[in-house]
């Protein structure tokens, strides 16, 4: 069995270093544990949860291009076990991402889940859908009061993917995140207080 991720991601220079560095052996014949060029549920739930990921494309003068793309959670949605799409929402107006893929369609996707130190990157060709050449997929991509305006749709087609080790990943969280965490101790200090003006309001006015 291949392993898709490795088969594109190694080149002769990267074998190259890695001999340079006595690593070699350990990829030369690796072959994963399965093939991951399929989105399973496991798969399925993390993208469902995303609300941000970084997308790389290519140049015409070979210069990588990496760019944060952001909206609600789901936003970036799983069509099937091997296509995404997403709402490509107006910004800076530079438009520098749409021009790579017009030139060349691959993209390396990461979407991070730095609470719990998870990484999947993800090999996929790009097709730009203008909105009005598919009304059901807009409607799929369209997120109902996200205020932002939608321009066309990038629909990914996977090659492959994988998932990274946790190591070196600084754990963050999101501001919904720590509000969740920390809604417990907001409860039980809004209880000290009530009971606390009790007290000092008197015997006369405990409830307990």
């Amino acid at each position: 069995m291949s392993y898709g991720f490795l088969d594109i991601a190694i080149t002769p220079s990267v074998r190259a270093a890695q001999a340079e560095m006595g690593a070699d052996h350990l990829w030369r014949d690796f072959a994963g544990h399965r093939d991951f060029d399929r989105f399973t549920e496991n798969e399925a739930a993390f993208i469902a949860e995303r609300d941000s990921f970084y997308m790389a494309s290519v140049s015409e003068t070979g210069w990588p291009y990496v760019q944060h793309r952001g909206g609600p959670p789901g936003f970036l949605k799983l069509i099937d076990d091997r296509t995404l799409a997403f709402a490509d929402y107006r910004g800076n107006r530079q438009y520098i991402s749409v021009g790579n893929l017009a030139a060349d369609d691959r993209v390396c996707l990461f979407l991070m889940d730095y609470g719990r130190r998870a990484r999947l990157k993800i090999y996929a060709h790009v097709e730009v859908v203008a909105l009005d050449a598919d009304p059901a997929l807009t409607k799929l991509v369209t997120i109902a009061g996200y205020r932002a305006k939608l321009e066309r749709i990038f629909r990914l087609r996977l090659e492959a993917f994988d998932w990274n080790c946790p190591q070196h990943i600084t754990p963050r969280f999101t501001e919904m995140e720590i509000a969740e965490a920390i809604r417990p101790l907001r409860e039980r200090i809004a209880q000290l207080e009530a009971e606390n003006d009790e007290l000092r309001a008197g015997p006369e006015h405990l409830t307990r």
